[in-house]
């Protein structure tokens, strides 16, 4: 099969689109033929070598994938059916999704949902199902439409910008922090009825002015501690990621003076069960004005570059990656 292959010489990662041969099928494994797969931000570090995402080499990445199953030793699928995977360390330390083929434990797949093409599922990808996770985060907090507005920082990433398409669809107001004034009309079509600059995010103080009813937050480190200071009295943050830095310079205050709550979203490792029922949220939530303005296709040959972009802040929305038919 033809794979996006990391390799290491000299302590720099080589990434080159190779031939190579999977590895024998096992009980329980499924041989999955790819058809989309994406590139996140732990893909882009991993491709770089900018981040220590690998630790044994050769490597594949790719952190999420849909595709048909091909051959199945779990009973649980069969070949021909359309399956998404996301997470588990799949393009960490099991080879991933940036090939034409990849051969999974069963238990890392979820049926694809009926309603949603392989390539709609693909946009979605890791980064929508971490802001459907977020937002369930805010729900299961008690933080409503009418409780206020919600803020998104990296509003223009692949998670913030599904955050901002899933709020405002489900009712919410959405103000957006992004460092990237072209963004501004792109976040608005998504939703965002306020952008605010991320140099806005720069200083904070233990308390300040209440704002929001809630947040989610893909940033990190100071955005993350003036997004709890600014936060309502009993209003709840969904941190899940780290572009800003993974320190949070902040101090008690919002949490026992205005009872904030600060939770923490992993997309890794969520239970099976669990993931089924976040898709078909997705599915049946997103509307189709999404799909037409939140994705770039690009080839397995063109990921390399784009992973540079990616962390050079150059990417906006989705980046998709078209591998098989």
């Amino acid at each position: 099969m033809k794979a996006l292959v990391l390799e290491q010489q000299d302590k720099a990662t080589l990434a080159e689109v190779k031939d190579i041969a999977l590895p024998e099928m096992a009980a329980g494994d499924v041989l999955v033929d790819i058809s989309w797969s994406g590139l996140n931000y732990k893909d882009a570090l991993a491709i770089t070598g900018k981040g220590k995402i690998i630790r044994q080499f050769p490597m594949v990445p790719g952190i999420d994938f849909t595709g048909h199953v091909k051959r199945s030793n779990d009973p649980r699928y069969s070949a021909g059916q359309a399956v998404i995977l996301t997470g588990w360390g799949v393009g960490e330390n099991h080879w991933g999704g940036l090939a034409e083929q990849a051969c999974v434990k069963g238990d890392w797949l979820v049926a694809l949902p009926e309603t949603l093409p392989a390539r709609n599922a693909m946009i979605i990808g890791t980064a929508g199902f971490t802001a459907m996770l977020c937002v369930m985060a805010l729900e299961d907090a008690g933080v409503t439409p009418e409780s206020g507005t919600v803020l998104v920082t990296g509003a223009s990433g692949g998670v913030g910008s599904t955050a901002v398409a899933l709020l405002h669809t489900l009712g919410y107001t959405v103000t957006a922090v992004t460092g990237r004034g072209s963004t501004h009309d792109y976040l608005r079509k998504l939703g965002a009825s306020e952008i605010l600059s991320r140099d806005e995010f720069a200083e904070t103080r233990p308390l300040e002015k209440q704002l929001w009813a809630g947040a989610i937050d893909t940033v990190g480190d100071k955005v993350l501690a003036k997004v709890l200071a600014q936060t309502n009295y009993g209003g709840c943050v969904a941190a899940c990621g780290l572009a800003g830095g993974f320190g949070l310079p902040t101090t008690v205050m919002p949490f026992i003076l205005r009872n904030v709550r600060l939770q923490g979203v992993d997309s890794v490792s969520v239970p099976a069960e669990h993931r089924a029922a976040v898709w078909e949220r997705l599915a049946s939530t997103l509307p189709e004005s999404f799909y037409q303005q939140a994705a770039t296709e690009i080839t397995l040959e063109q990921a390399p570059a784009y992973a540079e972009d990616f962390l050079n802040n150059k990417i906006q929305g989705r980046t998709l990656v078209k591998i098989g038919g």
